[in-house]
């Protein structure tokens, strides 16, 4: 007989590892083997693995209660907004499960915005770019710059153009009197780590000031420290009229928000959207405890550090490699551009112990934990360099 089929569907192709156990940039698996997590679940436990304080927080909150709906004040939501609004350009928050559907609620109430407040209802259209990624529903995949996503799922909403990225003239090209938003990543984390060029976030920025369009910034990778500030956008000088946060923000318990400014507020009145779990009790008093460690320990600050010297030993110990390209990113989200596909040297890395993950065929992406220490990462380096080096030695 053959191996009993999965209950599953299968629609992830799952690396061949079952964990038991994680803390800090460590986690082990079934067998009691150790890796060290250079991934962070897709830049999501940007504390670490069972950070003490999230950890506390949950406890002391799965003892007491854990959901009522948003039918009734929830006093988490109420703290977790304010923590955010304090340290951010924005003014109001609104609380769900994911980033999809914190990028799902942006593009709405962008639309609503024109529609119901602007009363100019033929403004729906929104600018996106190729490569980009927002989401897994049927607008933030129709959102997204990538075909592979749509496949099989048509007929997609209307009201998205696609510009190339980095490519400020196309985005003015596109600009209509139907357009109502742009919507970017300053980096591209699933389209290959690409970060904003500078005068490209600027000129787009100065473009949505001049036609009267919505900024909408997709931080669901880049939010919460990832990029050593608190915000992604704080490192272009701008500020967005919408940005949406998810990943990070939970220390892995499942939360997104979106986040605006006070001229939106009367877009999204009683009844215009909600979420029967978004917000709640548990993910809150995670998001909560998340912040606090964050701005107390000035985690961006320490993330910035160690990116510097993370990007300073790639460059150094991957010079002169044929196999490896340029070497990008933006804080602790790092790619290394591959001449040639990742997924069996990928493999090679995880089969030593070191746990990185792919941003499209080419590159390999590293979102390591804000807290890391040098040794670890020094141990992470030198596995990956020592397999590039391998690979290149073996390719000639």
């Amino acid at each position: 007989m053959g191996e009993a089929q999965s209950a599953l569907f299968p629609n992830y192709a799952r690396y061949p590892f079952t964990f038991v156990k994680g803390e800090g940039s460590r986690l082990w698996d079934e067998n009691g083997k150790e890796y060290l997590d250079l991934m962070c679940g897709l830049a999501v436990t940007n504390l670490g693995h069972a950070p003490k304080r999230v950890t506390e927080r949950l406890k002391e909150q799965a003892d007491t209660l854990w959901h009522t709906s948003n039918l009734f004040h929830i006093p988490g939501q109420e703290k977790l907004a304010e923590l955010l609004v304090a340290n951010s350009c924005a003014d109001a928050v609104f609380f769900c499960n994911s980033g999809a559907e914190a990028n799902e609620a942006a593009i709405k109430i962008a639309r609503r915005y024109f529609s119901k407040v602007l009363e100019q209802p033929e403004r729906y259209e929104i600018i996106t770019f190729d490569m980009s990624f927002h989401g897994r529903t049927l607008a933030t995949l129709t959102a997204t710059g990538q075909e592979k996503v749509k496949e099989g799922f048509a007929p997609l909403p209307a009201g998205f153009v696609y510009a190339p990225y980095n490519d400020a003239a196309a985005v003015e090209k596109l600009i209509s009197p139907r357009t109502c938003a742009v919507m970017l990543e300053l980096v591209q984390g699933e389209g290959g780590v690409n970060p904003a060029e500078p005068g490209f976030v600027k000129t787009v920025a100065e473009l949505c000031e001049r036609h009267g369009l919505l900024l909408i910034l997709d931080e669901i990778q880049t939010g919460v420290g990832r990029t050593g500030k608190m915000f992604a956008y704080e490192h272009y000088g701008i500020e967005p009229d919408l940005f949406t946060l998810a990943k990070g923000l939970g220390s892995g318990m499942p939360i997104g928000a979106m986040l605006g400014k006070e001229k939106l507020r009367g877009a999204f009145i009683a009844g215009s959207h909600g979420t029967t779990f978004g917000g709640n009790y548990l993910s809150t008093a995670a998001g909560v405890a998340t912040m606090e460690t964050m701005l107390e320990e000035d985690v961006p600050a320490k993330a910035a550090a160690m990116s510097d010297y993370i990007f300073s030993e790639l460059k150094t110990k991957l010079a002169g490699n044929p196999l490896v390209g340029e070497i990008r990113g933006l804080g602790m989200l790092i790619g290394i551009g591959l001449t040639v596909p990742n997924t069996e040297l990928i493999k090679s890395i995880h089969e030593q112990g070191v746990l990185v993950v792919p941003a499209g065929p080419n590159v390999i992406r590293l979102a390591p934990s804000l807290l890391i220490s040098k040794e670890e990462i020094d141990r992470g380096l030198e596995t990956i360099c020592q397999t590039l080096a391998k690979a290149a030695a073996a390719a000639v």
